[in-house]
Order: C-alpha cells, then sequence, then structure tokens
C-alpha cells in the first residue's frame, strides 16, 4: 500500500466527520438541542486525527518527501495545502470557542459554531479533492519505491510516538458512534 492510500482512507474517516458536523449544524439551525460532549467530541476527532495525525504525517513526512523530489513548496500545491491546513486550524478554534462560550454561560453561540463549522467542512471537502486528484497524484509519480516504503515506516512510527497508541483506534468508535447518532 502506498503512503497516499493510507492519507486517502483517513480523508474518508475525515469526510465522515464533516457530514456528522453539516447534521449538527442543520440542526442547530433549527434551534434543536445538540449534546454539548458530541461537539466536544467532534472537535476532538478533527484536532487530533485530521490535524495532528493526519496533516502531521503530511506536514512532517510527506511533503518534505515531495520537496525532496523537486515538487516546490513555495508558490506550489504543497504551499497551497499548508496555507489551508492553516486555515482549517482557524476554524476549529472558532468552534472551540463557541462550544466553551456555550459551556461557560449557557447562551447560545450556534452561529459562531455554525459560520466557523460551514466554513471548514467547505475548505475541507474541496482540500481533500485536490490532494486526492492532484497532490497524492504527484507524490505517487515523484517518490520513489524505496521513498514510499520508508513513508511507510515513518507513518507508522508517527502514530505511535506523536499520536499514541490506540488512540487512531479510540478516534474511530467515536466517528462510528456519532454517525449511528447523526448520519
Amino acid at each position: 500500500m502506498a503512503p497516499t492510500e493510507i492519507l486517502k482512507k483517513e480523508h474518508d474517516a475525515i469526510q465522515v466527520m464533516l457530514n456528522i458536523l453539516e447534521k449538527v449544524c442543520d440542526k442547530l439551525e433549527m434551534r434543536e438541542k445538540v449534546n454539548a460532549e458530541h461537539l466536544e467530541q467532534i472537535l476532538e476527532f478533527f484536532k487530533v486525527f485530521a490535524d495532528k495525525c493526519h496533516h502531521g504525517k503530511e506536514e512532517d513526512l510527506l511533503f518534505p518527501a515531495m520537496e525532496e523530489a523537486g515538487i516546490p513548496k513555495e508558490e506550489g500545491p504543497i504551499g497551497v495545502m499548508l496555507m489551508e491546513h492553516s486555515e482549517g486550524r482557524n476554524c476549529i478554534k472558532g468552534m472551540v470557542e463557541a462550544v466553551a462560550e456555550y459551556k461557560q454561560n449557557g447562551k447560545s453561540v450556534a452561529s459562531k459554531f455554525i459560520q466557523n463549522a460551514r466554513t471548514y467542512v467547505e475548505l475541507l471537502t474541496q482540500h481533500i479533492d485536490k490532494e486526492n486528484n492532484v497532490l497524492f497524484e504527484m507524490a505517487d509519480a515523484h517518490l520513489s519505491a524505496n521513498k514510499q516504503e520508508e513513508l511507510l515506516q515513518e507513518f507508522e512510527r508517527f502514530e505511535r510516538d506523536k499520536i499514541g497508541v490506540g488512540i487512531h483506534e479510540e478516534l474511530h468508535e467515536i466517528l462510528n458512534d456519532l454517525k449511528r447518532v447523526y448520519l
């Protein structure tokens, strides 16, 4: 399996959580109550699985390997992906702040949450499409079989050392639980 295939499978899980987030926004817009713990679980998934784990593998391992293979970072596709990762982090920050305000004083900050969530869904949906259909194709074409095998080993080490043993599975359990509730 190529490193990009692992990242595409992670994209599939992220897309499911984006669909859940959209359903949550629909409920909030209809002034339905949404469990605050579910909001925290969704945000935890995005912070740990999507950003720390998935984007971490890209930023720390795949993108540098692509640069070494001659794909430019600045004013190239890698630079665009990095900028979008940053934009996504800002959306997550806005959602986290909205949930914290809600928990602290009980007043509805649904509009702040929804605005950041809808922006995040749109951003990541387009981002995933670009990575799957452009960037990963470039990686597959430019990275040698040896480099790809090295990346696979580095991905495993990254998950174990930076994310922690069993965390990936725990986050998938959260994803499956929320899927049963919202999808």
